[in-house]
């Protein structure tokens, strides 16, 4: 229920009591997109020919460090990194190193990122140092030509590599495969397998309809993955797992393997009821849902004052405003609750 009066005051200047929102939902996972730019074009997630926002528009990484900071004092557990590519950003190992103060404290207890691994033999290393000790890969076909057309500049060999350079720095990498019909449906089992030998939880993903795709139809891109997993139980004993990892994937075990498998499915499933994430964009806007187009402006209040209480307060007044969920959905043949902004603004 919303509050009201007094309660609601108090709620909104307390800079101690956790965040809630109005469905009684804890909030303690933040996604940060540190930069909307990227070395790939991913067919499913931009055009070939962004137009990047100035560079001039984002928040510095001081400015990062400031916000991520206020949301781990009001209970934000665990961090993660996005983009774009959140490894192009230049200087942004300053911003990790900055954010392992608090996973020292005991504050934070988990910084990761999501990544396209074009960047990670670079990183690695310095990441693990930093703290991250897991983080989420995309890669959607074990081709290398079919890698270079969905990624458009892309190199499947240079992905590899990253990913083996995690894995020596000690971190565990779980790989996020874009589930698109009629691309990569015959490397189900290939990708699962190849998953299991060498160690990587693997989770699929239902396209989503995000941003305008120039010449890609949502529709022709769209692999429902209620058909993927009846295609996976046709070779694999699946069992059903209780356990979350504060994400919507909902997992199975593969009994034949042990390996561990999710599904995310926001246009077949709606995972929105125990939603605890809240997503920040580099240039300050606080999307409470990934399928609304409500947001909240925290650079305005960030950069008009000093005292951490005016931020605060505006994150809690966001925070009320959190739906219940998404509207995403594809059915008789068009694509409901599209969003018109990219995925790289809001962060993967």
């Amino acid at each position: 229920m919303p509050l009201a009066g007094k309660t609601a005051e108090a709620y909104l200047t307390s800079m101690n009591a956790p965040l809630i929102d109005p469905f009684a939902r804890a909030i303690s996972y933040l996604r940060v997109s540190v930069t909307d730019r990227c070395d790939f074009r991913c067919l499913y997630c931009m055009s070939e020919n962004m137009t990047f926002l100035p560079k001039s528009d984002l928040l510095t990484l001081e400015e990062l460090d400031r916000l991520c900071s206020t949301f781990i004092g009001m209970g934000v557990e665990k961090l993660r990194i996005t983009g774009g590519e959140p490894l192009v950003r230049r200087g942004i190992m300053t911003f990790f190193r900055a954010m392992q103060r608090h996973l020292e404290s005991g504050a934070l207890k988990e910084l990761t990122l999501t990544t396209n691994g074009s960047q990670l033999r670079k990183y690695a290393q310095e990441l693990a140092d930093c703290g991250v000790r897991r983080i989420n890969v995309s890669l959607d076909t074990l081709d290398a030509a079919k890698f270079a057309h969905v990624t458009r500049w892309g190199r499947l060999d240079q992905v590899l590599d990253g990913i083996a350079a995690a894995q020596a720095a000690g971190m565990r990498v779980k790989i996020n495969a874009v589930a698109l019909k009629g691309f990569n449906e015959d490397e189900l089992i290939p990708l699962v397998r190849w998953c299991g030998d060498n160690g990587h939880d693997l989770t699929f993903i239902e396209v989503m309809p995000m941003g305008e795709m120039g010449t890609e139809d949502r529709l022709d891109q769209y692999w429902s993955l209620k058909d993927l997993r009846a295609r996976l139980a046709a070779q694999f004993t699946l069992t059903d797992l209780a356990e979350r990892t504060g994400g919507p994937a909902r997992y199975v075990r593969l009994n034949e393997t042990g390996q561990k498998v999710g599904f995310i499915t926001p246009l077949t499933h709606n995972f929105c009821e125990s939603c605890n994430r809240v997503r920040l964009t580099c240039t300050g806007e606080l999307y409470m849902c990934l399928g609304q187009e409500d947001m909240a402006d925290l650079r305005s209040p960030l950069r008009a004052s000093p005292d951490d209480a005016v931020l605060g307060q505006a994150i809690r007044a966001a925070i009320l405003r959190k739906p219940k969920g998404h509207d995403f959905d594809y059915s008789r043949q068009q694509v409901a609750g599209q969003m018109t902004r990219h995925m790289s603004h809001t962060g993967g």
